[in-house]
């Protein structure tokens, strides 16, 4: 947010709306001047800035879920768990959990009692020892490091590629969008040291 404030700072003019919204949206048929998402899931006909690190994900769940219930050792135990489901505009029903380890891809679609569409509830809802929850590696890291959270299945959560701010091409860029793009970009170079 820093670098934000010192572009809103240096220059007073430029006006920028940020719309919130899990589902994929379409940013050239909602006219919209760019959007952000995972690398992966950004269309090869756009242009794509890198914004953020690669990414983890981890499945954790409480000690207190554990005492009750022995660690999973692969994905597919996960079925014999309760997990807390995560429900995308975009995926038409219950996100799988998605893995991978030597090269080879695995997806569980989960059971559980619980179904959200935030993280903040997820985590929650592991905390509190209700099921087993997937999450970005970054939102759980402190849980895990104080024994709030157990995680398990490291070895099958390798990195994928972080956010990127992407847009379609175009001839022309206006000066106050590349202003935008600089800052998020340079952003993203501070953190690396």
């Amino acid at each position: 947010m820093a670098c934000a404030e010192g572009a809103v700072a240096r220059y007073p003019d430029i006006k920028v709306e940020i719309a919130v919204d899990y589902g994929l949206a379409d940013i050239v048929a909602e006219r919209y001047d760019a959007g952000v998402r995972l690398g992966e899931q950004i269309a090869n006909d756009m242009i794509a800035v890198r914004i953020g690190a690669d990414m983890r994900m981890a499945v954790i769940g409480s000690p207190s879920y554990f005492a009750k219930r022995k660690r999973p050792r692969t994905p597919r135990d996960l079925t014999e768990h309760d997990c807390i489901n995560l429900r995308l505009p975009t995926y038409g029903g219950l996100y799988a959990w998605e893995f991978e380890k030597g090269g080879r891809e695995v997806k569980v679609r989960v059971e559980g009692p619980l179904i959200f569409n935030n993280i903040a509830l997820r985590l929650n809802a592991a905390l509190a020892g209700l099921g087993l929850a997937y999450l970005p590696e970054d939102q759980v890291q402190a849980h895990i490091a104080d024994g709030r959270l157990i995680r398990v299945l490291a070895d099958w959560c390798p990195p994928f590629p972080g956010y990127h701010l992407y847009y379609p091409s175009r001839r022309q860029t206006a000066p106050a969008f590349a202003v935008i793009v600089e800052a998020l970009r340079h952003r993203l170079a501070g953190r690396k040291s």
